[in-house]
């Protein structure tokens, strides 16, 4: 039971009533009898919230998160007895939210039913525990409330972003991925390889024709094909030191799996196989390059426990991991940070190794405060502002070498914002794809 800031203002004006009593007497007679009317209001108001237990409350929610995205809670409270309720509820939400806002108002109607929906936005992976719900119920008179405990603590699990991988499947159906900012490549070339014979349709290409086809069924028949499939597509993430950069709540590492997730998912669907491959300071995880159902599930699984480390990144571990298992020319898409030139040019010699061997692609980060800066249209304000906006633009200069250097040989690169990983990279498989 608590008393409600309500009944402190009039016990305390009914107190003070009293005390100007001792002056005016009046006051004193009015100011007791305002007193014994707020008790009786009080026993009044803890008579109609303790008869019975009148409030139930139970969560829902997916029994996984989707990792930097909006994940949505539901509330349902019930209000069993004969009056109207207003209820304060709070939900104790997992500590690494860090949020103790999670609270709502409302109003229940007699033996009515209300649902409070809110969003939860996960920033790192892992395992989340719900607690319990508490509910704070008061009558119109608004003087006690009693509180009431529901529901049971719940764990979630934070897995890589799958919600993206819902919303580019709902726009591949409905043929829309261009709203996405995806482009739309021209192919070079025609395709060859047969994949059936079907009934003409108006605007299919005459030349595909099936003359005896057409003579067998006595209607126009043609030949459909298809392109090119089952290149091996692998996504390798590095877990240096280098990409516990945060941005936005989130690591480059947590971006670059969400990435490496939705190309897997989009390179199967393009019917080329997806694989994975992790490394640090040592070759780490690895996961064969495939396209058969539950693939995808595989890759969410294995991509669900990476975190960063604090070690400097060995490429020469992972040249010689891949010589191991990797065989087959494939495309290595290598989501990896460099703070510039010299430290691109340790790596570069088992880069051009690599790249020897598989079509190499490499994805690294650009950092969008430090774009903001050095592009800013007005002069600096102050001196320091003009530091700051000059060592920002020797930073930008920097990624633009390292651009140019990986292209001198022959490397393929992308230097992207995170916010446009996702994106920059589906555009960039399928211009690679369409070209070979």
């Amino acid at each position: 039971m608590f008393f409600t800031r309500r009944f402190y203002l009039l016990a305390a004006s009914s107190i003070l009533v009293i005390v100007f009593g001792y002056w005016l007497h009046p006051l004193f007679v009015l100011g007791r009898w305002a007193w014994w009317l707020i008790v009786a209001a009080t026993l009044a108001d803890l008579t109609l919230l303790y008869n019975r237990k009148a409030i139930s409350a139970s969560r829902e929610c997916s029994e996984r998160f989707s990792n930097g995205d909006a994940n949505q809670v539901w509330l349902h409270v019930s209000n069993d007895s004969g009056r109207q309720l207003q209820l304060l509820v709070i939900d104790e939400i997992p500590f690494q939210f860090q949020r103790r806002n999670v609270s709502f108002t409302t109003t229940i109607a007699p033996h009515g039913q209300a649902t409070i929906a809110y969003d939860l936005t996960p920033t790192t992976r892992g395992t989340y525990s719900f607690g319990l719900i508490r509910l704070f119920a008061m009558t119109r008179l608004g003087l006690v409330q009693r509180r009431y405990t529901c529901g049971a603590p719940k764990e979630v699990k934070v897995y890589p972003s799958y919600l993206m991988l819902r919303q580019y499947e709902l726009l591949a159906m409905s043929n829309n991925l261009h709203e996405m900012g995806l482009k739309r490549i021209r192919r070079i070339g025609h395709n060859t390889d047969f994949e059936q014979i079907k009934d003409y349709i108006p605007g299919d290409d005459y030349r595909t024709i099936n003359w005896r086809a057409t003579a067998r069924r006595h209607q126009l028949m043609v030949n459909q094909y298809q392109e090119e499939r089952s290149q091996p597509v692998y996504s390798v993430i590095d877990k240096g030191r280098m990409m516990q950069q945060a941005f936005a709540g989130m690591t480059l590492l947590d971006y670059a799996i969400n990435a490496a997730l939705v190309l897997s998912y989009v390179a199967v669907r393009k019917e080329d196989k997806a694989g994975l491959v992790t490394f640090s300071d040592s070759f780490d995880t690895f996961v064969s390059a495939s396209n058969q159902p539950g693939h995808i599930h595989r890759l969410q699984e294995a991509l669900y426990a990476e975190q960063t480390q604090f070690a400097e990144s060995d490429f020469s571990a992972l040249l010689v991991g891949l010589s191991h298992r990797v065989s087959r020319r494939s495309l290595m898409v290598l989501y990896t940070s460099f703070t510039g030139l010299v430290s691109l040019r340790r790596q570069l010699p088992y880069l051009r190794q690599l790249a020897l061997r598989h079509r190499l692609l490499v994805v690294f980060f650009e950092d969008e405060e430090l774009r903001t800066l050095y592009q800013q249209p007005s002069p600096a304000a102050s001196t320091e502002d003009c530091y700051q906006q000059v060592i920002a633009e020797k930073f930008a200069y920097e990624q633009r070498l390292i651009v140019q250097e990986l292209r001198h040989y022959g490397i393929l690169s992308l230097l992207t914002t995170p916010r446009q990983l996702s994106i920059n990279v589906i555009n960039k498989y399928l211009e690679i794809k369409a070209r070979l």
